[in-house]
């Protein structure tokens, strides 16, 4: 699907950012999905070694085969669910507005729209050693609302995106007060 149909791009405008999570952010996740994955196969060998008969035994066998398999289908689908929230987070800059998609799990999402003009603020928060060397972190967009904070979060080179948008923000800001007059 081409991103001009996600966000219903006007005629003037052109999609000049798509930002995502840093991929480095995920590595945390999959190292807890490998732990994840190895506990059953431990559980067994230290049963085996401390158990031998107990595996024999007819009822006790097959229970386990079908709890280790709820067990890793669980796990696939936790992991598929973090997944899908990582990747499918995603934010827009185009020259008229920003536009952030937020899937909050499965079946939710939350969309906004933030028009460059009414940008008050933009700040960036990088934080940490590895936020430092591998250069990602966050962008805080702050409007006249009070409600309205939009978050760029942990995305590369925050304190270039932070610049852009601030030289896009005056650029839409000048060109709506020359609409007005």
């Amino acid at each position: 699907m081409n991103v001009s149909e996600i966000i219903k791009q006007k005629s003037y405008e052109k999609v000049l950012h798509i930002l995502h999570r840093h991929p480095l952010t995920f590595i945390p996740t999959i190292i807890l999905f490998i732990v994840l994955l190895s506990i059953p196969v431990i559980v067994y060998f230290l049963v085996d070694n401390l158990f031998p008969s107990l595996l024999e035994n007819f009822p006790f066998y097959p229970l386990a085969v079908v709890m280790a398999s709820i067990y890793y289908l669980s796990t696939y689908l936790f992991f598929y669910m973090w997944f899908i929230d990582f990747y499918l987070d995603m934010w827009i800059v185009t020259n008229d507005r920003i536009i952030d998609i937020e899937q909050h799990s499965l079946f939710s999402r939350t969309i906004t729209e933030l028009d460059l003009f009414r940008i008050q603020d933009v700040t960036t928060n990088v934080q940490g050693v590895f936020s430092t060397i591998f250069r990602y972190g966050d962008v805080s967009i702050k409007t006249a609302s009070s409600t309205s904070t939009v978050v760029f979060r942990d995305i590369p080179d925050p304190n270039f995106i932070r610049e852009q948008l601030i030289k896009l923000a005056d650029e839409d800001r000048r060109f709506h007060q020359g609409q007005e007059m």
